[in-house]
């Protein structure tokens, strides 16, 4: 496809460019193969590292499930919308087809003959990007597989899901206070005392287990070892141990329910509410 449009290029070019642009075009075409076959590793949006690094940043196994879930159904829409537009241009590309095998006028035919080019082009660029969405598709089905299998699971429940909210935003609240504090002389910035706040954590509380967490790393250091990812989410995971409790407690005192399991999807037995006498 691609030579073609460059040999249609030269051909309607011809009578009025400079014979250096017929050079640049032969180069060109006699390239383009190798930046097609190069240009097929791309034609998706990220790459795979991106997708679980920056695109998935869930801290906890259920809410990365969650997110993982939602690309691929991002992705399953963006496919089913891609489908139907090459089927359009399919079925247009048949009727314009049809339309030139029955046309007599040389203007006509010249006219579908591009018209159908223009089609075909579409037609490339389309599929080119419905086997980028396919691979990346392919492989957040294969990482949901894997987080399943990391959660110890065969499936996610929607009570799997609201359980561990509490750990989730206890961890999240405290991994966006730590990237905070560290350009703060290890205070805990606004914006995070009141996600504290609405979580049910008294900031005080927080804030010493800031300046503990950073002492010891800052011990570490002074000592000529090196702080490590790991020991920071072991610490966020101790975090969410020790206050995960708290959120419920709060919702109660303001009068709230934190979990209804009869308001559940994925049950299949609950405790019903007792029938009005």
């Amino acid at each position: 496809m691609n030579d073609l449009i460059i040999k249609n290029i030269n051909t309607a070019l011809a009578p009025t460019s400079k014979p250096e642009f017929g050079v640049m075009l032969q180069n060109i075409g006699a390239r383009m193969p190798a930046i097609v076959r190069d240009t097929s590793n791309f034609h998706k949006s990220h790459s795979q590292f991106m997708s679980v690094t920056l695109d998935v940043t869930a801290i906890t196994p259920i809410r990365s499930i969650k997110h993982t879930l939602a690309e691929i159904d991002r992705t399953k829409s963006a496919l089913q919308e891609a489908y139907i537009g090459l089927r359009k241009k399919q079925i247009e590309l048949k009727r314009k087809t049809v339309e030139i095998a029955a046309a007599t006028d040389p203007l006509d035919i010249e006219l579908l003959e591009v018209e159908i080019l223009e089609i075909n082009s579409h037609l490339e660029g389309t599929q080119n990007h419905v086997n980028g969405a396919l691979r990346k598709m392919n492989f957040m089905v294969n990482q949901h597989a894997q987080l399943l299998e990391k959660a110890g699971k065969n499936e996610i429940t929607e009570e799997d899901y609201e359980k561990e909210e509490a750990r989730y935003h206890i961890m999240t609240c405290m991994k966006q206070a730590l990237s905070a504090a560290r350009s703060r002389n290890g205070m805990i910035d606004e914006g995070n005392l009141i996600y504290l706040f609405d979580l049910g954590i008294n900031a005080a509380q927080a804030q010493a287990e800031m300046f503990a967490y950073l002492n010891m790393e800052n011990q570490l250091i002074s000592n000529g070892n090196a702080p490590t990812h790991e020991m920071t989410m072991k610490w966020l995971e101790a975090c969410a141990d020790k206050w995960q409790g708290d959120p419920e407690k709060f919702a109660q005192r303001r009068g709230f329910s934190i979990f209804d399991k009869s308001s559940l999807t994925n049950i299949l037995t609950y405790d019903k509410p007792e029938e009005a006498a």
